[in-house]
Protein backbone atom coordinates (compact mmCIF):
# COMPACT_ATOMS: atom_id res chain seq x y z
CA UNK A 1 0.00 0.00 0.00
CA UNK A 2 2.80 2.20 1.13
CA UNK A 3 4.04 1.56 -2.98
CA UNK A 4 0.74 2.89 -3.89
CA UNK A 5 0.46 5.96 -1.96
CA UNK A 6 4.06 6.84 -2.93
CA UNK A 7 2.77 6.72 -6.55
CA UNK A 8 -0.09 8.98 -6.01
CA UNK A 9 2.01 11.98 -4.19
CA UNK A 10 4.22 11.23 -7.22
CA UNK A 11 1.53 12.24 -9.62
CA UNK A 12 0.54 14.80 -7.56
CA UNK A 13 4.23 16.37 -7.60
CA UNK A 14 4.57 16.35 -11.52
CA UNK A 15 1.10 17.12 -12.75
CA UNK A 16 2.29 21.01 -14.05
CA UNK A 17 3.21 21.80 -17.33
CA UNK A 18 6.61 22.50 -17.07
CA UNK A 19 7.24 19.70 -14.78
CA UNK A 20 5.79 17.02 -17.15
CA UNK A 21 8.05 19.29 -19.89
CA UNK A 22 11.04 18.56 -17.70
CA UNK A 23 10.80 15.38 -17.13
CA UNK A 24 10.38 14.74 -20.84
CA UNK A 25 13.17 16.28 -21.34
CA UNK A 26 14.89 14.59 -19.10
CA UNK A 27 13.72 11.15 -20.74
CA UNK A 28 15.73 11.76 -23.23
CA UNK A 29 19.08 11.91 -20.99
CA UNK A 30 21.22 14.28 -18.93
CA UNK A 31 20.51 18.41 -19.33
CA UNK A 32 22.01 20.62 -17.12
CA UNK A 33 19.75 23.54 -16.19
CA UNK A 34 20.74 25.80 -18.75
CA UNK A 35 19.74 23.34 -21.01
CA UNK A 36 16.10 23.07 -19.61
CA UNK A 37 16.14 26.84 -18.82
CA UNK A 38 16.07 27.49 -22.49
CA UNK A 39 13.80 24.83 -23.66
CA UNK A 40 10.95 26.29 -21.15
CA UNK A 41 11.78 29.65 -20.83
CA UNK A 42 10.97 30.12 -17.89
CA UNK A 43 13.48 31.83 -15.33
CA UNK A 44 16.20 30.21 -13.79
CA UNK A 45 14.77 30.53 -10.32
CA UNK A 46 11.43 28.85 -11.51
CA UNK A 47 13.58 26.46 -13.01
CA UNK A 48 15.36 25.63 -10.12
CA UNK A 49 12.58 25.53 -7.86
CA UNK A 50 10.94 22.89 -10.29
CA UNK A 51 14.16 20.57 -10.46
CA UNK A 52 14.18 20.79 -6.75
CA UNK A 53 10.97 19.55 -5.77
CA UNK A 54 11.00 16.65 -8.35
CA UNK A 55 14.39 15.68 -6.69
CA UNK A 56 13.51 15.91 -3.08
CA UNK A 57 10.81 13.97 -3.92
CA UNK A 58 13.28 11.13 -5.20
CA UNK A 59 12.11 11.42 -9.03
CA UNK A 60 15.09 13.25 -10.53
CA UNK A 61 18.57 13.66 -9.51
CA UNK A 62 21.56 15.17 -10.13
CA UNK A 63 25.70 15.06 -10.46
CA UNK A 64 28.14 17.90 -10.87
CA UNK A 65 30.36 17.96 -13.92
CA UNK A 66 32.39 21.19 -13.26
CA UNK A 67 30.46 24.44 -12.64
CA UNK A 68 26.99 22.50 -13.94
CA UNK A 69 24.39 20.49 -12.47
CA UNK A 70 23.28 17.31 -14.41
CA UNK A 71 19.56 15.88 -14.12
CA UNK A 72 18.79 12.74 -14.95
CA UNK A 73 15.40 10.85 -14.09
CA UNK A 74 15.14 8.06 -11.25
CA UNK A 75 12.46 6.71 -11.51
CA UNK A 76 11.22 4.31 -14.16
CA UNK A 77 7.69 4.65 -13.92
CA UNK A 78 7.66 8.45 -15.23
CA UNK A 79 9.15 6.67 -18.66
CA UNK A 80 5.44 4.81 -18.41
CA UNK A 81 3.79 7.82 -17.07
CA UNK A 82 4.87 9.71 -19.83
CA UNK A 83 3.81 7.70 -23.16
CA UNK A 84 0.44 7.71 -21.68
CA UNK A 85 0.02 11.10 -21.36
CA UNK A 86 1.38 11.54 -24.89
CA UNK A 87 -0.66 8.55 -26.39
CA UNK A 88 -3.56 9.46 -28.67
CA UNK A 89 -6.14 7.63 -27.53
CA UNK A 90 -9.20 7.67 -30.91
CA UNK A 91 -12.51 7.64 -29.20
CA UNK A 92 -14.62 7.33 -25.42
CA UNK A 93 -15.28 3.64 -24.35
CA UNK A 94 -18.51 2.36 -25.00
CA UNK A 95 -21.16 2.46 -22.45
CA UNK A 96 -22.63 -0.50 -21.04
CA UNK A 97 -24.76 -2.42 -23.19
CA UNK A 98 -27.23 -2.07 -20.17
CA UNK A 99 -27.01 1.46 -20.30
CA UNK A 100 -30.09 3.81 -20.24
CA UNK A 101 -28.37 6.24 -22.06
CA UNK A 102 -27.44 4.08 -24.01
CA UNK A 103 -30.71 2.22 -24.37
CA UNK A 104 -29.30 -1.14 -25.57
CA UNK A 105 -30.24 -4.09 -23.80
CA UNK A 106 -31.84 -4.98 -20.04
CA UNK A 107 -30.41 -4.21 -16.59
CA UNK A 108 -29.07 -7.82 -15.89
CA UNK A 109 -29.76 -7.91 -12.16
CA UNK A 110 -32.89 -6.31 -9.71
CA UNK A 111 -33.34 -2.60 -9.78
CA UNK A 112 -34.20 -0.98 -6.25
CA UNK A 113 -36.62 0.90 -5.86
Amino acid sequence: MNDYLSRIEELKLVAHPARIAILDELSNGVKCVSDIQDFLEISQSNVSQHLSALRHAGVIDFYIDGRLRCYYLRQPFILDLLEIIKKDYPAELPGPECCPVTKKGKYPGKRKN
